[in-house]
C-alpha cells in the first residue's frame, strides 16, 4: 500500500511556484479550485479529470494543464505516481483553455520530474527555481495548445444527461439508439438533436469517444489484454477494436499499452530530488 506524503494546504503556500510528488491509491477526489495553475503527469496509472465541461483522461506519458480557479475533481480507479506543478497565476499570462491533456515530450516529462526537487519548503527567492519553472509553464502552455483526444463533453440537460450516464454504464454492450432512448426517456430524433445541440456530436461518434477512452484507461492497467480490452468496450473481435482505436489515436492498441508500461519500466523514472 502506498502512503501518501503529508497533507499540503495547496492555496496556503506562500511560493510562486512548486512541485509535489505524490503516490496513492485509487481515490475520487472532491470538487475543488486552486488559485495556482497545475500541470499534472501521470507517471504510473491513469487519472480522471472532471469540470463543467465534461471529463478528461489522463492515461500515462501525458500531461494536463488545468487553470488557476477552474473548479474540478480528480479521481483515480487504481493506484498511481502523480507529479503535479503548481504555478502563480499573477506570474503568467491568462491561458486560452481551461483544461486540456496533450502528449507529454520527453523534454516535458523530463521538466516535470526535474521540478520534483522544488516542493512547497523552497526557498522563495530562489533564482534557479523561478528560471526553471517560468520555461516548465511557456514549454507547458505551447504544446497544450495541441491537445489529444482526450475528453468527452458534458451534458447539459436531463435528457441528455441520463442517455450519457446509461451509454458509460453499458460500454461492454451493443448501444443502438433506440435503446438509448428508450433509457433516457425521450425520443430517437430529440435524443439525436441533444447531441449535436449540447455536445457538437452525434451520437455514434460520442459512443465510439466514450469506448476509446475507457479503453486507453483499461490499457493503462498492469497485465491488461488487448482481446480483454476488446469486448469489455463492446467490441466482438479485437481486429475490429484495433481498427477503431489506431483511427482514434493514431496508433494500434498494443503499441499504446508497451508505450505506457515503457514508462513505468524505466529504472529511475519517479524517482524526485529530495527538498
Amino acid at each position: 500500500m502506498k502512503v501518501p506524503r503529508p497533507h499540503v494546504e495547496v492555496d496556503r503556500v506562500k511560493q510562486s511556484a512548486f512541485a509535489l510528488a505524490d503516490d496513492l491509491d485509487a481515490f475520487e477526489g472532491d470538487w475543488h479550485a486552486h488559485r495556482f495553475h497545475q500541470l499534472l503527469y501521470a507517471a504510473e496509472g491513469a487519472l480522471r479529470l472532471t469540470t463543467d465541461e465534461g471529463t478528461w483522461l489522463l492515461p500515462p506519458q501525458r500531461a494536463a494543464w488545468i487553470s488557476a480557479s477552474v473548479r474540478h475533481r480528480v479521481t483515480a480507479p487504481r493506484p498511481v505516481a502523480l507529479r503535479t506543478v503548481y504555478l502563480g497565476a499573477r506570474t503568467l499570462p491568462k491561458p486560452e483553455f481551461r483544461c486540456r491533456v496533450f502528449a507529454a515530450t520527453p523534454l516535458l516529462r523530463e521538466m516535470v520530474l526535474g521540478a520534483m526537487r522544488w516542493d512547497e519548503r523552497r526557498a522563495p527567492r530562489d533564482p534557479l527555481a523561478r528560471a526553471y519553472f517560468a520555461a516548465l509553464a511557456g514549454l507547458a502552455q505551447e504544446w497544450a495548445r495541441s491537445p489529444g483526444p482526450f475528453h468527452l463533453p458534458a451534458a447539459r440537460g436531463e435528457e441528455l444527461g441520463r442517455a450519457t450516464a446509461w451509454i458509460l454504464d453499458h460500454l461492454d454492450e451493443p448501444l443502438p439508439l433506440d435503446a438509448v432512448a428508450r433509457a433516457a426517456r425521450t425520443s430517437v430524433r430529440t435524443l439525436t438533436r441533444r447531441f449535436h445541440d449540447e455536445l457538437n456530436l452525434s451520437f455514434r461518434d460520442y459512443v465510439r469517444a466514450a469506448r476509446m477512452l475507457r479503453a486507453v484507461e483499461l490499457l493503462a492497467q498492469p497485465g491488461s489484454r488487448v482481446t480483454d480490452v476488446a469486448l469489455a468496450v463492446g467490441f466482438a473481435s479485437p481486429s475490429a477494436f484495433t481498427a477503431v482505436f489506431s483511427g482514434f489515436f493514431g496508433e494500434p492498441p498494443k503499441d499504446f499499452r508497451q508505450t505506457a508500461r515503457g514508462v513505468a519500466e524505466r529504472p529511475g523514472h519517479i524517482e524526485s530530488a529530495s527538498p
